[in-house]
Formats: structure tokens, sequence, C-alpha cells
């Protein structure tokens, strides 16, 4: 497996496969490779001849400075993790090297896609995913790019982005990946200790609840004011929302809604750990 820590050298590299007629996919992370990350470069590899994994921690899409630092930084065992789920290249930028300096950020206007869930809880964040995104893509220029549903919002938002800037790119989607005991997984997870890990789980039981609601027609909003007035009285939770959204445009879907692109997502602080979760809700 190759390491790139330049755009020149990824680009060169690039050029050299796609002379040999590889189509090229693409993974970007911020590192702290898990099994859900592992399950995208696999899809990837049986998509396209090559895969490109970058890792870099971006600081622009960070809501706090403490939460930038506290991220877990794991190089040489995610190198290894890319390898043996079958990347060709890794792709491990500087700072500078993406930025050169210049952080100054577009304010995203997507409208819903933007403004509601994690945009409003986490406002500019979504600024930063799409100005790394956007070098990233144009450093890399995939033929695909493989993003999981675990971030779904994220997903939907740069799914437009290809569609306006990247003619061509195709965002693939991939499954969320959970835990044994129905955590979804992500690198924030190794940050949970003792019974907050427990309490964690809530989210799984809550999309779960909204799911089987769904698959018998059950009261959708009776049920979620019925989870939210539950959280308040949970003292290691703090929920922030709770909803069932259109995937594509994170319009909130009440009691009738078309289930094949319905999702129910959610957001909570558990012992100051901020996590999400969401679950497709059954065609009926």
């Amino acid at each position: 497996m190759n390491r790139c820590e330049t755009i020149d050298a990824l680009r060169g590299h690039v050029k050299t496969v796609r002379a040999e007629g590889k189509k090229v996919g693409f993974i970007p992370t911020m590192g702290a490779l898990h099994p859900g990350h592992a399950s995208l470069i696999t899809k990837a590899r049986e998509m396209c001849e090559e895969v490109v994994v970058s890792i870099f921690v971006n600081p622009t899409q960070f809501n706090s400075r403490e939460d930038f630092e506290a991220y877990p930084l794991t190089l040489n065992e995610d190198i290894s993790v890319a390898q043996k789920s079958g990347a060709a290249l890794v792709f491990t930028p500087s700072l500078d090297e993406l930025y050169a300096g210049d952080f100054a950020l577009e304010t995203l206007d997507y409208g819903l896609l933007t403004s509601r869930y994690e945009g409003q809880s986490r406002l500019g964040h979504f600024d930063g995913v799409v100005a790394v995104v956007r070098k990233l893509f144009s450093a890399v220029d995939p033929d695909m790019a493989f993003f999981g549903e675990k971030d779904l919002q994220q997903l939907a938002i740069i799914r437009r982005l290809a569609r306006e800037e990247f003619n061509g790119l195709e965002v693939i989607a991939c499954p969320l990946v959970r835990e044994d005991d129905g955590l979804a997984m992500s690198s924030r997870n190794v940050r949970l200790s003792g019974r907050y890990r427990q309490d964690a789980l809530a989210l799984f039981h809550w999309v779960n609840r909204v799911k089987k609601a769904a698959e018998t027609k059950a009261d959708i909003s009776g049920l979620l004011q019925t989870i939210s007035g539950e959280a308040e009285l949970m003292k290691h939770i703090e929920l922030e929302y709770i909803d069932v959204v259109n995937a594509e445009t994170f319009e909130p879907l009440r009691s009738r809604f078309e289930r094949y692109n319905a999702f129910v997502i959610v957001a909570a602080r558990v012992g100051g750990v901020r996590l999400i979760d969401n679950c497709r809700l059954a065609c009926s």
C-alpha cells in the first residue's frame, strides 16, 4: 500500500492508475478507524480497482477546541486498518497542505439540510465539513466516494455538493455499522466509560421503538413526545433531538410519510459525549 502526504504526489498516483483504466474509489476519514470505516473501504474495493483513504482531522468542523483536542490520534493503527480492508493508498496531508493557512469558510445554505438538526445544534459544523470535503474531492478526483449512513445529514449534504460541483462523481451510501450490543459505531465511543457506555444504548432503543411503531402504523408523533419526556428524567442523558425525516431533504415527517425514504434520527449527549444514531423506517 502507498502513502502520500502531498496533493501533487496524490494526483500523480491517481493519474497513473487512471492511465491503467482503473476506477478510483475514495473514503475521507478523520482517522480513529473502526469496523464502520473498514466496511466503507471493503465496499469501495468491491466497486473500484483503486481505493484511496484520506486521514485528516479537520479542525474547521469542530464546534469547540476541547472537542478537537480530545479527538483520538491513531495514525499507525489507522493505516493498518486501511491496508487490511483493501485500500491501495492512504493520503495523510498536513494542515498547511490542505488549507495553506486560509481557514476562511463559506457559509453554507442548503435550506433545511444545513439549518435543522445537526446544522442547528452544531453551528458552522457543515461549513467546515464541506470545505474540507471539497478540497479532498478536488485533490483525489474520484469516480466514487463512499460515506456511511450513520452521518445521515452529512451524507445528504455531500450528495448535494457532488451534484452541484463535481459532475460525474457518484456518492455511495453504506449502511450504519453497530457494536455487538447495538450502539452505533463511532470514534467517540472510546470516550464512554462505566455506566455511560450502558446509558448510551438508550439511543439505539429509541430508534428501534420508532421503527417498530412505523411498522405497525402507530402514532409516531405521540411516541416522539413520549421519548422526549422519558429523556428529561434520565440523569446522564441530554437529548438534543429525535425526529423522523426525509433522508434527502431532511424535511420532518409525522403521522403520514413515505416510509421508503424515512429515517428516525436522534442526537444526545451521554456523560458529556455527543452521539448520534438513526434507523431507516421499513416499507409498509
